[in-house]
């Protein structure tokens, strides 16, 4: 079949592709690393006289991408460019990268083509360490046993119960090599003790515990009949278990493995449903869903006697849900080098000091938090500042993952991946001698090295996600250290990237979700710098066609401007400035003077965004990104008119008549605006009802966290700021805070009294100033009256040393936090 009569969407490493198919041979490229479909590449030059292979059954791309080796598959398969050299990726002339919702409208790859290159034997000791689990936990806990199970042997929280003897403790995080059901709460066990109150928590409803429980074990107990009996759409009905989806659906796996796929979450029931029936499951329930997939499986020969365990690895590898790559968090080790040793010679990373226990015990992120904080306060122990979100996010690490060990702010120790159950803990009479949290690693690489330079935060913090920039450095590192980096293989292909951090994960579920969102908050917290940040990952992954763009460009850095100019020449990036004179004519379209045969003459010309979405309906694979700054300084219900209604993303695609043209004109899908706000000028409360009601909005605050580490002399940049927003919170409000970004410069922390002082005058003052109205004794109550002086109405002739120590014992050693 010709080039360009066929698309397929597929999914790989969680992000969507448009797939062209060749056309029955792959055309090798004479120096570059990557396998052609098509001969009208750009990418290509002279196709005519380059090599080529036979692809008779349109399968090299796949065979390519899945081989444990690629150099090597494509050496064994006659995969070699013009200088005899592996290919070992694929074009985007043959999987081009698109949205999500691009995907959606192409047929997905096809099934058959899919079990032709399915290697089931990949998957043998899976399926069989999958059974293993799921055996052990029915030998813990006989069916049998079931309608008479105290409430102490399944609940989390049980203080003196050993976790293999709690069904709820080896549901969740004993036997991950059933799927994984971690993350979220406890609530999803329908009971639970809490670990630092010792109190239980249970559905209202129920007037104690024990009533709960019985209700609860009695669903259980009934949902597993019914899924034996044939009955599992009738689970829906069970209103005591109806909370708790995954965990109900993993049980089933246990004991009624034959009646469903081991498929837990709702929302991949939904998505297989829609690969493999599009449009039948929408108005099912969650288990009348897992019944409709399993009798599609049951019904399709093509599976026959597969185990159910094994048709989910295919689905899995076939059309994987939207989900995060393989994530890279680094792990501080900071007991005595001895114990490192001991740890890594296990096949552990020790996960800094305990103050807590297990984290396995607590129900939420909330309830770690608190428990540390108590812990911290009492003295018991040594209290590294420690990031809790990302110790609490330990338990949701999956195998394959990677960990960085470093010690002190610039000491790598060694490199590994994810494996077994991920986060474990050891407790001090433990068979290995070891104690504390831990994760269970296979290592790649053990070597001790340094970085170019310090990280802030290494030296203090337990658990930190790892920037592209900073694993490109340790990737440096490794190459300084070995010569080369090839021995940390990445999936072939495009080029695999990080997970979005969570700032940028935020607005692209935003985006994703409503169209169009605005970042607010106070001046000098990364509005802006986010918005670029955003347009220069998202866009820049998808264009893998334009030359100069790099995702993971670092603001500030030559390639972040290459990546910005790049995308804003094709079209794919439009930044706007809103102002009280700017109007519908500049951003739909309006009336301008045209100089003709006979003078000027007004003529209809489009405004930005009118330009933009003509753009896009053309290019519906990608993303077009429209930045808006300072949106709240327009008048936005003027300058949007009638696009306000089909702005909406259940609207996108439908026809608006504009007043000017009479012409109809559409808002594409892959459209997205994104605007900042400034708090300070104008709060969100006070826009229009209407405009308000179409926006997705995500507010930034200031990050003390993200200054620490930096000092300025004696003064830490981070209290500084946290106790003045304290301040500026008691006094006024939050929307009138200082941001993080005012004390950066060239992408780093100011690091000299020089430069601390030059903000603080030129750019804190004035803002503060502003803020309290020239009522310097407000200002005082901000800073101190050593230097404001409340009389004069100004600021202190001091030296820049002198008022970094004023605010240091105003702020840091003084009263601080009032």
């Amino acid at each position: 079949m010709a080039d360009g009569e066929r698309r397929y969407a597929v999914t790989i490493d969680g992000r969507a592709y448009e797939l062209s198919p060749s056309s029955g041979e792959v055309i090798l490229p004479d120096h570059g690393g990557k396998l052609h479909h098509s001969a009208t590449c750009r990418h290509l030059t002279d196709a005519a006289r380059l090599p080529r292979r036979p692809d008779p059954d349109g399968l090299t791309w796949r065979r390519l991408l899945d081989a444990p080796d690629p150099a090597a598959h494509a050496v064994a398969t006659g995969l070699l460019n013009g200088r005899n050299r592996p290919v070992t990726g694929v074009c985007s002339c043959a999987l081009r990268p698109v949205t999500h919702s691009h995907a959606e409208t192409l047929p997905y790859w096809p099934v058959d083509d899919a079990l032709e290159v399915f290697d089931r034997e990949q998957y043998h000791a899976a399926v069989e360490a999958a059974d293993r689990d799921a055996e052990r936990i029915r030998t813990e806990f006989p069916w049998e046993e079931w309608a008479e199970l105290p409430l102490e042997r399944y609940a989390l929280g049980q203080p003196d119960m050993p976790g293999h003897r709690v069904y709820s403790y080896l549901l969740e995080f004993g036997s991950k090599a059933l799927g994984s059901i971690t993350g979220g709460t406890a609530k999803k066990h329908f009971v639970y003790r809490r670990k630092r109150t010792g109190t239980w928590w249970f559905d209202r409803r129920y007037a104690d515990v024990a009533s709960a429980w019985e209700d609860v074990r009695a669903g259980l107990v009934a949902a597993v009949t019914a899924a034996r009996e044939g009955r599992v759409g009738d689970i829906d009905e069970i209103a005591s278990v109806r909370s708790g989806i995954t965990v109900v659906a993993k049980t089933l796996r246990v004991y009624a493995p034959d009646a469903v796929l081991p498929v837990y979450s709702d929302s991949f029931t939904r998505h297989c449903l829609e690969r493999l029936a599009p449009g039948r499951s929408a108005k099912l329930q969650p288990f009348a869903r897992k019944a409709l997939l399993k009798s599609l499986v049951d019904e399709d020969p093509r599976f026959a006697g597969w185990p159910p365990q094994l048709v989910w690895y295919f689905l899995d590898w076939w059309a994987p849900a939207r989900r995060t790559a393989a994530r890279t968090v680094r792990i501080g080790s900071f007991g005595p080098e001895e114990e490192w040793d001991r740890f890594a010679a296990a096949g552990l990373v020790p996960v800094g000091v305990d103050l807590v226990g297990d984290l396995h015990g607590f129900a939420d992120e909330k309830e770690l938090a608190d428990a540390y904080e108590e812990a911290s306060a009492s003295g018991a122990g040594p209290a590294p500042s420690v990031d809790v979100a990302g110790l609490w996010r330990l338990l949701e690490l999956r195998v394959g993952d990677r960990v960085v060990a470093t010690r002190g702010r610039s000491r790598v120790l060694g490199i590994g991946r994810i494996t077994g159950d991920g986060y474990v803990w050891l407790p001090d009479d433990s068979a290995e001698g070891l104690s504390g949290h831990a994760l269970a690693v296979e290592w790649e690489h053990e070597y001790p090295g340094r970085l170019d330079g310090p990280e802030p935060g290494w030296d203090t913090d337990l658990v930190s996600e790892v920037s592209s920039d900073l694993w490109e450095r340790i990737v440096g590192l490794l190459r300084d250290g070995a010569g080369t980096a090839t021995a940390l293989p990445e999936p072939a292909g495009a080029v695999v990237l990080p997970p979005l951090d969570p700032a940028l994960q935020w607005i692209d579920d935003a985006l994703e979700r409503r169209g169009q969102a605005v970042l607010f908050g106070p001046p000098g917290t990364g509005k802006t710098y986010h918005a670029l940040r955003y347009a220069v990952r998202r866009l820049g992954e998808l264009s893998a066609d334009l030359p100069g763009v790099d995702p993971l460009a670092e603001p500030g850095s030559a390639g972040f401007a290459a990546t910005i100019e790049a995308l804003t020449e094709a079209g794919r990036l439009t930044m706007a400035t809103f102002h009280p004179s700017y109007g519908y004519e500049d951003f739909v379209e309006g009336l301008r003077p045209v100089k003709g045969a006979s003078g000027f003459v007004l003529e209809p010309v489009d405004g930005v965004f009118k330009r933009v979405c003509e753009a896009a309906a053309v290019d519906p694979g990608q993303p077009y990104v429209v930045v808006v700054d300072e949106l709240n300084r327009g008048n936005l219900p003027r300058i949007l008119g009638e696009l306000i209604t089909v702005l909406e993303k259940d609207k996108r695609g439908l026809p608006v008549t504009l007043p000017l043209t009479g012409a109809p004109f559409r808002v594409p899908p892959n459209v997205r605006l994104l605007g900042t706000m400034n708090t300070a000028d104008r709060s969100v409360r006070l826009l229009d009802s209407a405009v308000r009601r179409r926006f997705a909005f995500i507010e930034l605050l200031p990050d003390p966290g993200s200054l620490r580490g930096a000092q300025v002399d004696q003064l830490d940049l981070g209290v500084f700021l946290g106790r003045l927003n304290d301040r500026i919170r008691a006094r006024l409000d939050r929307e009138k805070q200082i941001g993080h970004a005012f004390l950066f410069s060239g992408g780093a922390p100011v690091s000299t009294a020089a430069e601390f002082a030059a903000v603080v005058r030129g750019e804190i003052l004035p803002l503060l100033q502003e803020y309290a109205y020239d009522d310097y004794g407000l200002l005082a109550s901000f800073l101190g009256e050593e230097l404001v002086d409340v009389a004069a109405h100004t600021l202190r002739e001091v030296t820049d040393e002198d008022l970094v120590n004023r605010l240091y014992e105003e702020l840091q050693v003084g009263s601080g936090g009032e």
